[in-house]
């Protein structure tokens, strides 16, 4: 009976095997080069959001980071910004409702893709449903850059059109990704939560920053 060997490669994101023993190992490693590594990584996903050409991206080498810090900073504008806000329910979503929001419906969405027989993993879906929050994340930025100057029928316009384009461009971004991973009669079925999961992202952005 012939040994099974158990060697092989840990591939990780912009790592390359060392030209010594064509291994490539982190623990030998500076912190910082670790940490640069991850932050190049989380980027190269950002860009891919933004330019969504290679429907496999986000799938080779998925993390939950860039969804983390999205779910965070989209959770820290969107809550209340003054106390009497808060205490009056005037103001935006708690932080944990929003935190809630965020991951319950990828959560929701990568369910459902799995019941319709999407050959992608649990956690891919995620990492790709989290990353095209990307483009309302801009979307939410440029919102609260407009309510600096004093609110107008055109300014609203303005916002709206923004926010609009933010959901286009999450919705088209993420399918783009995903699509390949769907029975081809069931595509439809699938993007429909994916819809609705940005749809209503949009909505707490369009509705809370007051």
């Amino acid at each position: 009976m012939n040994d099974v060997p158990l060697e092989g490669d840990i591939v990780t994101p912009g790592g390359s095997p060392s030209s010594e023993d064509g291994e490539f190992n982190t623990l030998d490693e500076p912190v910082r080069e670790t940490i640069m590594r991850d932050v190049k990584a989380v980027g190269i996903k950002f860009w891919h959001v933004l330019y969504p050409k290679q429907s496999t991206a986000l799938l080779k080498e998925w993390d939950l980071w860039g969804p983390l810090v999205l779910c965070v900073f989209m959770a820290m504008v969107l809550q209340g910004s003054s106390e009497d806000q808060i205490l009056t329910g005037d103001g935006g979503p708690q932080f944990a409702e929003v935190f809630v929001i965020f991951w319950a419906g990828a959560v929701v969405v990568t369910l459902n893709t799995k019941l319709l027989g999407g050959n992608i993993s649990f956690f891919q879906s995620i990492c790709v449903l989290g990353y095209c929050v990307f483009p309302l994340t801009v979307s939410l930025i440029v919102c609260r850059i407009i309510l600096i100057a004093s609110q107008t029928t055109v300014l609203f316009i303005v916002r709206f059109l923004v926010v609009i384009l933010g959901f286009a461009w999450s919705t088209f971004a993420s399918t783009a990704f995903l699509a390949e991973s769907q029975p081809p009669r069931r595509k439809a079925l699938a993007v429909y939560p994916i819809f609705l999961f940005y749809f209503v992202i949009s909505w707490l952005i369009i509705s809370h920053t007051y």
